[in-house]
């Protein structure tokens, strides 16, 4: 159970420099967030909106009301749309059960995380403006899940981590890369489900030149590895946003070790309107 102490860490943020990292606390700022996803996702990327989201110029779904949003704010920017340069949405048991599940659910069967004891997050929606996509941003996000880690005494992290293009046959050597070095143990493998089950096992392990295909993997899923993660069986072709999706798996007690120093070392009283 988490601690009085650390519950009440959920009223700070972590600052570094001009950028902050919290939770969102208003409609307004979860809008932001849905408009900067929008435009990373739609008018970068090239995922493809619905009527309501083009018409909106938002990325949203059902999911969203009963999440948490994790924003990076720039406090040198005028303006909430422009002052939020990251998001992450967070998903906890509490959650998906106002929500009707995890999304990560509409493309594989999560029963074995979902059966572990203690609290589980999924992580999903994760996005960065492009002047921004630094590993100084990235490590101030890790920062707020971590804080989060700690207050909800999370014990694992999961979710769907998307690479480029929707070919697997072109995604070959790093989802066989995956597959062979990264598999999750069978008790905690998620795995897609059978109408979206696209096999991971495209090349021989030792025909797989490691240090290749590591380069080929997004910076997002390299950074998962970095903290020890899992990868699911079975990738899922998503049409709609465009790229190829893995399941990820994380034991919290990589993050919150990398994280807690600076954690503990960075925080200041959030003021809310």
């Amino acid at each position: 159970m988490a601690t009085a102490e650390q519950l009440d860490d959920l009223s700070y943020g972590i600052r570094s420099g001009d950028l902050e990292v919290r939770l969102a606390s208003s409609e307004d700022e979860i809008d932001a967030s849905q408009e900067l996803r929008y435009r990373v996702f739609y008018n970068e990327m090239n995922a493809i909106p619905s009527r309501e989201m083009a018409a909106r110029q938002r990325d949203f779904d059902k999911f969203d009301s009963a999440c948490d949003h994790l924003l990076v704010i720039d406090n040198s920017r005028v303006g909430l749309y422009d002052s939020v340069v990251g998001t992450y949405r967070l998903s906890r048991r509490e959650h998906a059960g106002r929500a009707g599940g995890f999304y990560t659910a509409g493309e594989y069967d999560i029963a074995v995380i979902t059966a572990q004891r203690g609290e589980i997050l999924e992580l999903g929606r994760s996005c960065v403006a492009a002047d921004y996509r630094t590993g100084h941003t990235m490590a101030l996000l890790w920062r707020g899940i971590a804080a989060y880690v700690f207050s909800h005494d999370i014990a694992w992290l999961f979710g769907c981590a998307s690479l480029s293009g929707t070919n697997p046959d072109e995604l070959a050597l790093p989802l066989s890369y995956l597959y062979h070095f990264h598999l999750a143990p069978e008790g905690l493998r998620p795995r897609a489900l059978e109408h979206l089950h696209t096999p991971m096992n495209r090349f021989p392990k030792e025909q797989i030149e490691k240090r290749l295909a590591r380069e080929l993997l997004p910076p997002l899923i390299k950074g998962y590895l970095r903290i020890g993660c899992f990868v699911g069986d079975g990738a899922v072709v998503d049409h709609q946003f465009q790229t190829t999706d893995v399941c990820i798996v994380v034991k919290t007690e990589r993050v919150t070790g990398k994280y807690r120093q600076h954690y503990e070392g960075n925080r200041r009283p959030i003021n809310t309107a």
